[in-house]
């Protein structure tokens, strides 16, 4: 009996010992920051901690919230945070800024950016913003997009009353009458209004209206990827595998989300989030494919209509903005 012990020993290291030596449930601590405080869109990255499947590549994932992409991506730059998850038109300009920061796969591959308002507003397109007031938040990614999209159908700025408003401010002032409508992500603000006021909302999808381009996805800092590009292929892959199993287990994603924080709406309103953000992972050009598969032409075509807005000063190649060699492949 005795001889049997070293044995059984060696059984017991191997269950507990993950990669590269450490305990499989820990693994090494990571930091992501958000674009925001946590709502639906996020709920595959607390699926994925729960199931398990940051820590089987070997990460101990930690979320934390945002305060918009624009200052998710400076942390990431600047060494705060591993790794981020922010809207693509901020990475761009904070790139052609001199922030060290690289994309890692764009997830939500159609922009949820709308310009949302209730129904009964009698706005069905761009024209019938005219002379209507209009929530922003200055200086976030959709402050610049919105003056993109009124270009792109005709109209200047000056042609809609623009109110700046913090986000939570936003909801607020259209519930209450003070704004016809507001600039947001309508797998966002959407759901939270139309629960909030009991009356539908509609909107008008920047992607409807000539603006498609990426939005949401995953970076970290330059700095990383020449330090550790293991520990990002590794993150890639998690991250991928998250975002997979939470797309075909919707309902498990929101369960894992719901004590995310104190902000986060009902779960059936979680749940209307994540639903409309399943709708935006993939173009024509990556369809069937797992996401935070990209394409060099998306890429292109993002980078270019960017240019042509005025959000770029110039259009330059993907690879200044995108680490291609470790981002997910198909």
């Amino acid at each position: 009996m005795r001889s049997s012990v070293p044995v059984l020993l060696a059984a017991l290291l191997l269950a507990v010992v993950g990669c590269g030596g450490a305990p499989a449930e820990q693994g090494k601590q990571v930091t992501l920051t958000l674009n925001w405080y946590p709502y639906g869109e996020h709920a595959p990255f607390y699926h994925g901690v729960k199931q398990g499947i940051f820590s089987k590549h070997g990460i101990n994932l930690k979320i934390q919230a945002g305060q918009g992409s624009g200052k998710t991506v400076q942390a990431v730059g600047g060494g705060q945070t591993e790794f981020g998850w922010a809207d693509t038109s901020s990475l761009l300009a904070a790139v052609d800024s001199g922030v060290p920061v690289k994309s890692l796969g764009v997830y939500l591959q159609t922009t949820p950016a709308a310009v949302q308002f209730f129904g009964d507003k009698g706005i069905s397109k761009p024209a019938d913003l005219k002379g209507k007031t209009v929530a922003v938040t200055a200086g976030d990614a959709l402050s610049k997009t919105f003056g993109a999209f009124l270009k792109q159908n005709g109209l200047a700025e000056g042609d809609v009353q623009v109110q700046n408003i913090d986000p939570a401010g936003k909801i607020a002032a259209v519930i209450a009458g003070r704004a016809d409508a507001l600039v947001g992500y309508a797998n966002d603000q959407g759901p939270i209004i139309q629960d909030k006021a009991g009356k539908p909302v509609s909107q008008l999808r920047f992607a409807d209206f000539g603006l498609t381009y990426y939005s949401d996805g995953l970076l970290t800092s330059t700095a990383l990827l020449d330090k550790d590009p293991d520990l990002v292929k590794r993150m890639v892959a998690a991250t991928t595998e998250a975002w997979a199993e939470a797309e075909k287990n919707p309902a498990a994603a929101v369960e894992a989300i719901k004590d995310a924080s104190a902000q986060l709406p009902p779960p059936a309103v979680v749940l209307d989030q994540f639903t409309a953000t399943r709708a935006l992972l993939h173009t024509a050009g990556t369809r069937g494919q797992a996401p935070g598969v990209n394409t060099e032409a998306d890429w292109r075509a993002t980078i270019e209509l960017f240019a042509r807005t005025g959000i770029l000063a110039a259009a330059k190649e993907p690879s200044t903005y995108w680490a291609q060699h470790l981002a997910p492949k198909g």
